[in-house]
């Protein structure tokens, strides 16, 4: 088995091969994964050497140590923490080889076509329709709230492919290329006056069999990897201390003493504490990971990530006073990455209105905690037998 000794060797073999200073970057991501040094616990040729999850941290640290380029991961979350892992699981071996190395080095953006308008909490009511017609597949529908999808070459999508089949039954997983005839992507302006999001028209999108993951009808069960791995990335992200929405805050109580009262003290202290106790508990579920695939404590960390980004940017907000209350920028942007805690106070409390939406809204969220952590009675459905078609909607 690769040891913590062997990966620096091989890290420093890249160094001595692909000079961070005099390597292009773009050829310098494209050595680093095919050396098996992009995610070691992935399999060799496909970016990693079958080692420890744990053992990525090794590489990291020698590759920082030594000014290399990353792949600038917040741009490319979507493919990293969701398509990945995804594709990995289910995927056959040509699909491994054409998608994993250009996701992990950024050349191809990935973006996820799941909710729609009438489908976001309930998300297997989907009524996006995907037909067989020879070997390809025919979809037609749309798809809300797609980050990324502006600037997006690939698309993890679902749709149902057998609407006589429960909803959770006929549905069917593929792989969705952005630039073909028929998809039309439509900025969505958000509170924050971007448009981080779009809304994207699929109008006889023709998709080949050969970009479908798993077996047709099983669409659901792909996705649950899918969903568990977004909200690992999303609520279990990696931090320091005072790292995230916390840190800013923290930074303004040091600096500013005038600005503090009793009653935001002791609202300080509770939410550093909370801030402090999440960020352990998300490093514990890392560490689970390298046992094996996500469960359903991600779900726990999505749903307290939320309610913290909004309790202490309102913190952040009554603080600052009427500083609190300005705005820097209402410019229509179309961002190339989701930036949970950027820009001033004003944005954090407003963008954190949306962490208890996507990614599972909260209520969802509480339902899955309950159930599946919890092992609580299931809340009763009466739709879940029923045919598709035979929905009310």
């Amino acid at each position: 088995m690769t040891d913590a000794g062997e990966l620096r060797r091989r890290t420093h073999e890249l160094l001595a091969a692909h000079p961070p200073a005099s390597t292009d970057r773009l050829d310098f991501l494209r050595a680093r994964f095919d050396a098996g040094l992009a995610w070691v616990h992935y399999p060799e040729g496909l970016g990693g050497l079958g080692a420890p999850r744990s053992l990525q941290a090794v590489v990291d640290e020698e590759l920082a140590a030594a000014g290399a380029p990353d792949n600038d991961p917040r741009r490319i979350g979507i493919g990293l923490g969701m398509a990945a892992p995804t594709v990995l699981r289910y995927g056959t071996d040509e699909q491994k080889t054409r998608f994993l190395r250009p996701l992990w080095t950024g050349e191809e953006v990935w973006c996820q076509l799941f909710s729609e308008p009438g489908a976001g909490s309930d998300l297997a009511a989907l009524g996006t329709r995907a037909v067989r017609d020879g070997e390809d597949w025919v979809v037609d529908g749309q798809k809300v709230w797609t980050s990324s999808a502006h600037l997006a070459r690939w698309a993890i999508l679902i749709a149902r492919t057998d609407p006589d089949a429960p909803k959770h039954a006929g549905i069917t997983y593929f792989i969705c290329d952005m630039t073909d005839p028929g998809v039309e992507v439509r900025p969505l302006r958000q509170i924050t006056g971007e448009a981080e999001f779009n809304e994207v028209f699929l109008t006889g999108v023709r998709i080949p069999d050969d970009h479908r993951l798993g077996e047709v009808g099983d669409g659901w069960r792909v996705a649950q990897t899918t969903l568990m791995n977004e909200r690992v990335s999303i609520g279990g992200m990696r931090l320091p201390r005072e790292g995230g929405m916390i840190g800013p805050v923290a930074e303004t109580w040091r600096e500013r003493p005038e600005l503090r009262t009793h009653d935001l003290h002791q609202r300080m202290l509770k939410l550093w504490v909370e801030a402090e106790v999440s960020r352990l508990t998300a490093e514990r579920l890392r560490q689970q990971l390298n046992a094996g695939q996500p469960g359903y404590e991600g779900s726990g960390m999505k749903l307290a990530f939320a309610r913290l980004n909004q309790e202490i940017s309102g913190l952040e907000v009554e603080l600052r006073g009427e500083e609190g209350l300005l705005y820097d920028d209402w410019t229509m942007r179309r961002p190339e990455l989701v930036d949970f805690t950027g820009r001033d106070a004003g944005y954090r409390y407003l963008r954190s209105k949306g962490n208890s939406i996507e990614g599972g809204t909260s209520e969802v969220l509480l339902n899955i905690v309950a159930e599946r952590v919890l092992g609580l009675p299931a809340e009763p459905r009466t739709d879940k037998d029923v045919p598709w078609k035979d929905l009310a909607r």
